[in-house]
């Protein structure tokens, strides 16, 4: 054998173990990460509030994600209800019969 291949039963116990420590697979879930996705601005203050809300999530792991998007769901949804919401005509608009 060479000196660049050295025989395994020579190998020190630390750089075996190490090597079987590699081999092994991680199964710790990667650490929160931005998706990069870009919100625009609408110019609703209530969707923009809501869309903002959205870049919470790039800071939390995967199971936090469900309590942030049912917020902006709720907030989206008073949202459009609000713009269905006709307002009732004021006293001084309406006619006189």
């Amino acid at each position: 054998m060479n000196d660049s291949h050295p025989d395994p039963d020579q190998v020190p116990d630390q750089v075996a173990g190490a090597r079987e420590a590699q081999d092994e697979p991680s199964y710790e879930p990667a650490a929160p990460a931005p998706l990069g996705v870009p919100r625009a601005p609408t110019g609703n203050a209530d969707v923009d509030t809501g869309l903002d809300r959205l870049a919470d999530v790039d800071h939390l792991t995967a199971d936090g994600h469900i309590e942030v998007y049912e917020d902006v769901h709720r907030g989206l949804r008073d949202a459009l209800t609000a713009l269905d919401a006709r307002p009732e005509p004021s006293p001084l608009n309406r006619h006189r019969s």
